[in-house]
This record gives structure tokens, sequence and C-alpha cells, in this order.
């Protein structure tokens, strides 16, 4: 069965959307948090989604692993590249990172 990430992503954006109405001066914090860490710089915005989506399977975080593989497919990342990353996520978590890369894969290809 193939999962609607498309629809997940969106359910996700719209409860962080709620928590943002919730909790203002929080998620303006974090988003200046995430668009710093994302900035083009040394790795590129790609480079820095992909370590992130690594970062999202390692932690276990199906929404985080949407977001990510989103915006690192958006800033031009390639399967091949989020393959290899996935790499060095499973040496790094172990089988439950092999699962998760399965889903972050699963993602990247029905995005």
């Amino acid at each position: 069965m193939t999962a609607n990430y498309k629809s997940e992503l969106s359910a996700a954006k719209e409860r962080l959307g709620a928590l943002g109405k919730a909790a203002p001066d929080m998620m303006q914090g974090f988003g200046r948090l995430a668009k710093a860490a994302t900035a083009d710089g040394t790795f590129s915005v790609a480079q820095k989604e992909l370590i992130a989506t690594a970062i999202a399977v390692v932690k276990g975080c199906h929404d985080c692993i949407l977001y990510h593989v989103d915006a690192a497919k958006l800033n031009g990342a390639t399967e091949d590249q989020l393959a290899e990353v996935l790499t060095v996520a499973v040496e790094m978590g172990g089988g439950p990172a092999l699962m998760y890369s399965g889903k972050a894969l699963d993602a990247y290809r029905a995005m």
C-alpha cells in the first residue's frame, strides 16, 4: 500500500500552522533557526535538507522525513543523493533507521 505522502505533508503543515497560532513566538523563533540552518553556504540548501532527512530518519520522525525530503527534492537533490545519505543514516541509526530510510525513499518517489 502506497501512502499519500503529499496529503500527509499537507496535514503536517496544517498542524504546524495551528501550533504557530497557539504559540507564535516559539514558532517564529524556530522559523528563524530553520531559515538560518538551511541557508545556502558551504553546503547547498539541497545538501542541508538531505542531512536533515538523515537525522529525521535516525530520530524516526515521519513528518520530519516528509518535510525534509520534499525540501531536498524541491532544491534539486536527486534520488541517488538521497539514497547515498540514507546509507549514512542506516550506519548511524541501525535497524530502525533502515526502516525509516525505506519511508524516505518511498516519499521521494511519491512527491
